[in-house]
This record gives C-alpha cells, structure tokens and sequence, in this order.
C-alpha cells in the first residue's frame, strides 16, 4: 500500500488528489490561476506555465495538511492536463509566450489550410482524426504561432502539450531533445500514430507553409504511453513541492482521457467527462476508422487498447453563458428545473455555441433555439439546452456504435453530473439507456490510478481500478418520456443536419412539430410519412 498523488490540471485550477493505492482517494484540494480573456479577440485563451508551476505547489501544499499526510510519504506523481494545451518553448525548454489553451481558436484558417492539404495529397491520418483537423489542436496553433510571432521563430526549439511540459520539468528535463511525448496528447492532437512511421512526413508540413521546414524533426523524443516512466522527480521539484526527489513520474496524458480511466472505464463503456466542455472517451480493442470522430489512437486512454475521443466544444460553458444572459447563475437558474415535464418546453436547443467538434467537425456553426414564443423564459432554455447536449450525445454514440465501438454503458462523469442530477435523468431519457455516474468525485482518481501503475502498487489498470475508483448512482430512462424523445430525436437530427451539412432539408414542418410535442399531440404517423426519405441521409 502506498499514498500517490494525482495532478489534474484544469481550464481554471489544478487539484491535486491524494489517494490511498488500495482504499482510493484520502481528499483533494484546488489552487486557481488566471485564465486572459480579451474583448477585442474572443478567440483568444491563454495561461503562463509559472502560474501553473505556482499553483501546483499551493495545492499540493493545501491537499497535504487537509489529509493530514506526510509530504514524504507520497510515492509517485502523476499529471493530467487540458489539451491541446500547446507551449511554444526555447532549445532550454524555456517558454518563448504563454500556452495557447485548448479553447483558443485563434488557428482556424491554420486548421483549415492543414485540412485541405492533407485531403489533396491524401494524407491518411486526415482520416484518422475524422476527416478534419481542428482549429483546437497543436499543428494549426503552432502555425498560428509562428506567423504571428516572427521575432521569436529564431529562438524555437520545439512545441509541447501541457501534460509534456510539466512532466518534463518535474523531472528536470532541459533539453528539447530530451523530451518525453504522450502518445494519448500526439496521437489525438497531433496526427501521431505509429502506423505511418509517426508524424506527418516533414513533405507535408512544408507543403502546408515554408515555416513549419524542418519542424517535424525538432518535435522529437521519446514517444511513449502511460504505463511509462517519463523520469524521477527532480531535486529542485522534491523541495518545492515537499515530495521525496526521485519518486516516478509517468507519462502524462489529458484529463478527459484518465478522468475515464478514473470514473471505471472498461470495454463496452463510454464515458462523459461533463465540464466545461464534454469529452466522450471510449475503449475499443480494434483499431476502425470512425468518420467524424476526431480520434481513434491505440495505447491513449489505457496502454493496451484503442482510445476513442469525441465530444461537444460547449456544455458547462454554454449553461453558463444562458444564466449570464439572464443575470444569474446556472445553480440559481436551475432550481425548479425538476418540475418541467421532459421533451415539453416547447423548445429546441442546438448546442453550437462553439461549434461543433463531432460529427460534423465544423468550428463555424453558432448555437440556436427553436421554437420561442413571448412566454418562454431563460429557464425553459436551460433545460432545452441540457436536452440538446443529450441529443448531440447520442448522435456521437450512435455513430461509433455504427463503426464497431459498443457502447453497453454510459458512464457520466467530470464535474458537473456531481451535482446535477436532472442533467443525468435527461441524459437516461434522452439516450434510452441507464446513466452512471460516479457515487463521488472521479476528478483527479485517473492520475492517482496511473501514480499507483508507477508506484508498482498495481499491475494492470484494472486491478487499481477495483481498488481505487468509487461506486455508482444509477439513472433509470422514465418510461413515460420515451415517445417524446424518440420524437424529438429525429427531429434534432434533422435539424443538426440540415444546418450543418449540404443536405439542407425541408424544415417547414418543424416548429409546428416541436409545439405539437410540448402539447401532447402525437406526430409519429405524420413525421414519419414526411421524414422517411430525409431522414434516411442521417
């Protein structure tokens, strides 16, 4: 039996939780940093790495005395991180800037160029991340960097994802050369896969832009997955964070992928990490192709499978903004929530606000409410909106079902399922099968089961799984709104496809539909007879 310490860093904060290799989590403590914003370009979203430096030793320092636990008797460490979280940094491994966080999207002319070009020189791993490349992830930052940053291209040495970076500078590492790569942050971000030799040949990258000459070499070392030993804790770290120098530090990986790995995850679950975004992790044991879904990399969520990513670009921060336009907030807002009849506000919310990243992969689309009449109240559209992630959700899951990933549970973890149990009913409802969610806080357990791999505590993920992670609250789907949603389903489809395809259908019928629903009316013959032959293209 040993104490390890799971690091995840978030958009807002890092928590750091300390956990007990048999007996799970013993407490977890936050430290916040600040987050810049700018008016002028919304896109924008970027962090210091010192700040985050800083953070992680108030919180470690926080989660020791909270658990009454000697510092010293910490065994391993392990971090997670927001991604792609992408640091531009020095031969030195010194930051030449702050982090272009994972919600920047200054880089979507960056990532459609990358697209284009590897459609037209029939670059496979275009496939590999759903068809498209996302303004979100490090190639297109990294351009975006570098077009915009011309006084610095001379001093680049190299680019590192966050989970990279920290575990490169707890464990001392000063040289570019010496880096250690996730292979869960390079295979979903950055076209990595060992099936093609790696990363995109250097011909490509050149062929995107001139400046990316010679990149693909300079984001070298060591790719490996999280079973590895990125290196032992540094001196300089040991002190600073009060941790015994030389205690393993895996390799890192992102949030969404341990918080899965945290929250249960096996073969035949899906996990929702709900936060301020959703990211939908799955494991599979076959390797397939799965379109529109931004990636399918062996060895990223559990060393010994295939790791499946999609998930919604707003959810937390989408119920956010409704209550801020309200003059509230979403705890506030949400009380009364449970006495609306299910499927029956009378309105249709597409979750868009930042764009669509799975199926339709598309960065341009806005969000939308139909169906609005002078009654509705900002109330009646939180709740549509916690309906049309579900709905979004399920077209997710039914697309990797359709490409061979089962999906026999749900499992909702990340934060805001903790403490919104209408979101899990809506979910159940919605997507016709039970949801679990973890009967505590799953954040942070996924790098504390990684910490006990390294600490030799476990010898498989699912035996510190069965040792550490917590139980489950179940959320049976109520019968009575099945027809309801089954209804509304289609017709969410239609929309969300018709909006974001070519395939622009007749929706003349629609906002009549959504009004007969919230009335009672049975439209099922009618939307079927008028619907079959469109909605066969979904």
């Amino acid at each position: 039996m040993s104490i390890v310490a799971g690091v995840d860093f978030g958009t807002l904060s890092v928590r750091i939780t300390l956990a007990d290799s048999e007996k799970g989590s013993l407490g977890t403590c936050v430290a916040e940093y600040p987050l810049e914003r700018r008016r002028s370009d919304p896109d924008l979203a970027t962090q210091s790495h010192f700040d985050h430096m800083e953070a992680l030793v108030l919180a470690m320092n926080r989660v020791t005395v909270k658990c009454g636990v000697d510092s010293k008797a910490v065994r391993a460490i392990a971090v997670d991180t927001t991604g792609s979280s992408v640091l531009p940094v020095d031969e030195n491994m010194q930051p030449l800037g702050d982090y272009y966080l994972w919600c920047d999207h200054r880089a979507k002319a960056e990532a459609e160029e990358i697209t284009a070009m590897a459609h037209d020189m029939h670059i496979e791993a275009i496939e590999w991340c759903g068809g498209t490349y996302s303004h979100e992830w490090g190639f297109a930052k990294l351009l975006h960097w570098m077009r915009h940053n011309p006084d610095q291209r001379e001093r680049f040495g190299t680019a590192v994802e966050h989970c990279d970076m920290a575990a490169a500078v707890l464990t001392g590492v000063t040289d570019t050369a010496r880096m250690v790569r996730s292979v869960c942050a390079m295979g979903h971000k950055w076209m990595w896969n060992p099936k093609w030799g790696g990363l995109p040949s250097q011909a490509f990258l050149s062929r995107v832009d001139p400046l990316f000459d010679g990149v693909r070499e300079k984001i070298g070392g060591t790719y490996q997955t999280s079973a590895s030993i990125a290196g032992g804790l540094s001196t300089y770290w040991g002190e600073r964070l009060g941790l015994t120098p030389g205690i393993p530090v895996p390799t890192g990986a992102f949030d969404a992928h341990w918080d899965a790995i945290g929250a249960g995850c096996r073969l035949g679950d899906v996990v929702n990490v709900i936060g301020t975004s959703t990211c939908i992790i799955a494991v599979s044991e076959r390797v397939r192709l799965i379109p529109g879904v931004c990636g399918v990399v062996p060895g990223s969520a559990h060393p010994d499978l295939v790791g499946v990513e999609a998930g919604l670009s707003a959810t937390g921060d989408l119920f956010d903004a409704i209550a801020r336009r309200a003059g509230t907030t979403v705890s506030k807002l949400a009380e009364g929530l449970e006495s609306i009849e299910g499927g029956k506000t009378g309105l249709m919310r597409l979750p868009w606000d930042n764009g669509d990243r799975t199926v339709l992969v598309r960065s341009d689309l806005g969000g939308m409410t139909l169906g609005w009449h002078l009654g509705h109240t900002a109330q009646d559209e939180l709740y549509a909106a916690i309906e049309g992630t579900a709905f979004h959700t399920r077209v997710i899951l039914e697309r990797m079902e359709q490409h061979g990933v089962p999906v026999n549970r749900v499992i909702n973890g990340g934060g805001i399922p903790q403490r919104n149990d209408i979101l899990n009913q809506i979910y159940a409802n919605v997507i016709g099968k039970p949801i679990l969610v973890p009967d505590g806080i799953p954040t942070g357990l996924g790098s504390g089961i990684f910490a006990a791999l390294a600490s030799k505590d476990h010898g498989s993920i699912e035996s510190a799984q069965a040792a550490m992670c917590v139980g489950y609250r179940k959320f049976e789907p109520d019968p009575s709104t099945r027809g309801r949603y089954e209804t509304l389903y289609q017709l969410f489809k239609q929309v969300y496809m018709g909006f974001g395809t070519s395939s622009l259908g007749d929706f003349s019928q629609v906002l009549g539909d959504i009004k007969r629903i919230a009335a009672g009316e049975s439209i099922r013959s009618e939307f079927g007879h008028r619907s079959a032959r469109k909605m066969a293209l979904l």
